[in-house]
């Protein structure tokens, strides 16, 4: 038998850090994972540190059994991390030894299994329909046959504050027959997601008192309050957290693994990562919300892209001072940075820190620096916006400094027609006239749309001038249109049916990603804008 104890984590077993992301996150709707998908997210919650990874149901799902399987023959090598089957207790009227479900959790080899039980007693009564003996008996009977078959044990108590709350006893007898049939980690339950941290805490606090026994924690996010809820258990007393990567998980999800490990790392000075781990925390989140194919949340505590970002001015002004006036922590901490977003909020400190982030010195020229803070307010009235566009906000900047931004080309026209074919297909064509290396140059191609044509024509026309070009590929395309009053500064003389087109486009060589924006009322000449400075800024970096 492999350990049952986490490995190389500053507080060893004396705390839990426990991940459900491969069973209760997997109930998410919208994420399935596949076997590979599952083998996956183990090893980079390995590498992040988690003491205990849930692996799955085997026996009740085919994928949890063949992840178990292919765990076993190898598949799968832990270095911090202990793998956990996840499964139920022995039916009524039966024996473990002879419970096929039983049977399948000591099949899948893990070192650790962990045990649902009804801690309800109106769950137990109408939906087990047994009575508080035999669920007590069943609980007692699987895990100590499960003990004596060398496998730690862990009892999730379902619905435990719900039954707490209607009859205490019987929650108490349940957490009992487990704990003297040998169960290391009693799982306080709050199933339905309703708890409130101050009442959750006090419940656990008194079970604690009553009972002695080594408890744990694991909160829904029903009133957005599971990481709170988790946290607050872990300060009075539990000492095993169970939670899922970004919160995932049925309804409105579970306790999010970041964020609950960045409040005990960096609130409550408790080492549950190995050295280093907690700096990890943002790579690891992103990269499983990639495998969950579910877009990172970029307002997520800790991890967010948005996590460490400022927009207004005041808060700009102390930033400059002092980071932590504004940070709660240092971004590093978690892996994160720390970003000044540039809007029409944004004053002189916003801006100068934001032309520091970007290579662009702004801090010895106070007339530069006026003049840019009065563009940027002027363009965003007028529908520009550089929150998202670093790359079109760093070439205005290096402009208004004086600095070279020489264009690789120069544009004497272009015209784009589209062509409806008797067949029904729809092809754009776009023509360029351009001047470039001395020569003027004339290129013509067909797309899938206008923005598709006229893209493909500029590489046919500056490809032979510019090595770098075929690295540089349109990895994103967003269009919204702005309508006067929504945000877009309304001339007199504008009707109210004018609109503006405001187009984001981002860049990639492969190495890097830029995002340029370009704003026009119409679509095809914001397209164009913000292509154009897509290669602008590439050439400053060739």
């Amino acid at each position: 038998m492999t350990r049952t104890e986490p490995a190389d984590t500053p507080l060893g077993d004396e705390f839990h850090l426990y991940d459900t992301t491969l069973r209760d996150g997997a109930q998410r709707e919208g994420i399935s994972y596949s076997v590979a998908d599952k083998l996956a997210v183990a090893r980079l919650l390995d590498e992040l540190g988690v003491g205990f990874i849930e692996g799955g149901w085997p026996g009740a799902l085919p994928k949890d059994t063949e992840f178990f399987a292919r765990a076993a023959a190898g598949e799968l090598i832990l270095k911090h991390a202990v793998l956990v089957a996840f499964g139920s207790t022995r039916k009524a009227g039966t024996t473990a030894e002879k419970d096929p479900q039983v049977r399948a959790l000591l099949a899948a080899q893990a070192p650790v299994v962990t045990l649902v039980a009804k801690s309800d007693r109106r769950h137990i009564e109408r939906a087990l329909r047994v009575d508080v003996a035999e669920a007590c008996a069943m609980v007692a009977d699987t895990v100590s046959f499960l003990v004596g078959e060398g496998r730690r044990v862990f009892l999730d108590a379902e619905h435990f504050f719900d039954g707490y709350a209607y009859d205490p006893d019987t929650a108490l007898r349940v957490l009992d027959a487990a704990a003297h049939a040998g169960a290391d980690v009693v799982v306080l339950c709050d199933t339905n997601g309703g708890q409130l941290p101050l009442g959750l805490a006090e419940t656990v606090r008194g079970v604690k008192d009553r009972t002695g026994f080594r408890l744990g924690i694991h909160c829904q996010d029903d009133t957005s309050c599971a990481v709170a809820n988790s946290v607050a258990a872990v300060q009075v007393g539990a000492t095993h957290v169970q939670c899922t990567a970004n919160g995932y998980g049925e309804r409105a999800g579970n306790a999010d693994l970041f964020a609950v490990t960045g409040n005990l790392v960096t609130k409550l000075g408790m080492q549950v990562l190995p050295t280093g781990g907690a700096a990890e925390l943002t790579r690891v989140s992103h990269a499983l919300a990639e495998i969950a194919n579910i877009a990172p949340d970029t307002h997520q505590a800790y991890v967010g892209a948005s996590a460490f970002a400022h927009k207004a001015g005041l808060h700009a002004s102390a930033i400059k001072v002092d980071p932590l006036l504004y940070n709660h922590i240092d971004p590093a901490a978690v892996g994160n940075d720390m970003r000044v977003l540039v809007t029409e909020m944004a004053g002189r400190a916003s801006l100068e820190l934001k032309g520091r982030e970007l290579g662009v010195d702004l801090a010895g020229q106070p007339e530069a620096l006026t003049s840019a803070v009065n563009k940027v307010k002027l363009l965003e009235a007028g529908g520009w916006s550089f929150e998202a566009a670093d790359a079109s906000l760093e070439l205005l900047l290096r402009k208004e400094v004086g600095g070279p931004v020489e264009a690789p080309f120069t544009l004497e026209s272009y015209r784009v027609v589209l062509d409806h074919r008797a067949d029904g297909e729809v092809v754009s064509e776009g023509t360029v006239k351009v001047h470039v290396g001395g020569e003027r140059v004339i290129a013509t191609a067909e797309g899938n749309g206008p923005v598709h044509a006229l893209d493909a024509a500029l590489r046919k026309a500056l490809s032979p001038h510019l090595a770098w070009l075929d690295r540089v590929e349109l990895a994103d395309y967003k269009v919204r249109i702005l309508t006067p009053g929504a945000g877009v500064a309304q001339e007199a003389s504008h009707s109210g049916t004018d609109a503006v087109t405001r187009v984001l486009i981002e860049s990639s060589d492969g190495e890097r990603e830029w995002t340029t924006v370009g704003v026009h009322g119409n679509i095809v000449e914001a397209s164009w804008l913000a292509l154009c400075d897509a290669l602008v800024y590439k050439s400053l970096r060739v």
